[in-house]
């Protein structure tokens, strides 16, 4: 059974199907209290609320209670995606009692406080992954870009694999754990880089080389198909995308809209094929783990000498700004410059130095609700989605 839900996924896909290279984004956000800002198991009553108007793009439940999905539509930039998500966001707070969060991992979320919702599909990762994702809840970002065929998707993955570090680093934002300060700029990276099939897999000579290793992997594993291969990168088939999955989630719209921004350009960038070096796993997995625990301060090595993050994460930007005209996104590049002054880790650090705690929750939740910097400009004010 589980060896035919395999070949039947794995060897149809849909890239090509649509115009390649447009961009969709998918964020998982808290719902939380309104004065104290713990997490608030109420998935499932924000779903049925018919108030909510959830006029662009879709909400959807998760696997663990206390989070809302917020997914983009189909988009041709990346604020065409922002504006759709701040569209959801409004629709959600609009309900009322109840405020979204964005953060890697709720900073004073106890440990084991964690409830799963109903579902054939969140019952067998459970069972897979045994006790290890009842630890924390863990919230990320996924940017899909659209492919126009498998092998340009195998090529855009591995070229993609080398900006998986520049990416965890200017994305981190889970600094805190059970109330305590991790000591790593993504705590949420860490906790779910313990469950099977995550991280960053080899290189893949071409399609075939990709479906027959996730085939294997599905028979061995005994997993329910290819929606339980987690890595921080992977070519989705049935949405004919590669999926960047790498990002902690946002609280402010202005670091997504360039996040989004800039992984739509390497994307776009890596496809062509024009650089075949690909790093090996063992550096990239000691490249990520620096990224995972000094964030903008990092030093790491791709191949050849140590490097400090700032300027990779320059050389990223740059070569992001060679495709933003094309892509539409030339001022959400150039916001995506802001990050190096300081990412989601080091804004709820500050937060916590001036306030602590308290601090830094309500921090995340006033970020989480204030619209996008270019949208507030053009409509002359904070009002909600247009």
């Amino acid at each position: 059974m589980t060896l035919r839900l395999a070949e039947d996924t794995l060897f149809s896909h849909r890239f090509g199907a649509g115009a390649p290279f447009q961009v969709g984004v998918e964020e998982e956000l808290f719902l939380v209290d309104p004065t104290a800002h713990r997490i608030d198991c109420c998935t499932d009553e924000v779903l049925a609320d018919r108030s909510t108007r959830f006029t662009r793009g879709r909400l959807m439940g998760e696997m663990c209670e206390g989070v809302l999905e917020l997914a983009s539509p189909v988009c041709a930039s990346a604020d065409d995606a922002i504006r759709a998500l701040w569209s959801l966001r409004s629709d959600v707070a609009a309900r009322g009692g109840v405020r979204l969060m964005g953060s890697g991992i709720h900073p004073t979320a106890a440990f084991g406080d964690v409830a799963y919702r109903a579902g054939d599909h969140y019952d067998a990762v459970a069972r897979d992954a045994g006790g290890l994702m009842r630890q924390s809840v863990c919230c990320g970002v996924h940017v899909h870009v659209a492919m126009p065929d498998a092998e340009t998707a195998v090529t855009a993955f591995n070229g993609m694999r080398k900006w998986v570090p520049v990416l965890q680093a200017l994305g981190a934002n889970s600094p805190f754990w059970h109330g305590r300060d991790s000591g790593l700029a993504s705590a949420r990276t860490a906790r779910f880089h313990m469950i099977p099939r995550t991280g960053l897999p080899r290189a893949f000579r071409d399609w075939e080389d990709y479906t027959e290793t996730m085939r294997e992997l599905i028979r061995v594993s005994g997993i329910d198909g290819p929606g339980s291969l987690w890595w921080d990168l992977r070519p989705h088939p049935t949405l004919g995308t590669l999926e960047v999955r790498v990002l902690d989630a946002q609280s402010s719209l202005d670091s997504l809209r360039g996040l989004t921004a800039l992984v739509h350009c390497l994307a776009r960038h890596e496809a062509a094929g024009v650089d075949d070096r690909h790093p090996p796993k063992e550096l990239l997995d000691e490249a990520c783990y620096h990224a995972i625990r000094d964030g903008l301060d990092a030093r790491l090595s791709l191949g050849g000498p140590m490097q400090h993050m700032q300027g990779l994460a320059r050389q990223a930007l740059d070569l992001a700004h060679g495709y933003a005209h094309e892509l539409g996104c030339v001022d959400a590049v150039s916001a995506a410059e802001a990050l190096l002054g300081g990412n989601g880790a080091d804004r709820q650090r500050r937060a916590f130095a001036q306030g602590g705690m308290d601090a830094v929750l309500d921090h995340l939740v006033s970020e989480t609700t204030a619209p996008p910097t270019f949208a507030r400009e053009a409509w002359g004010g904070t009002r909600g989605a247009a």
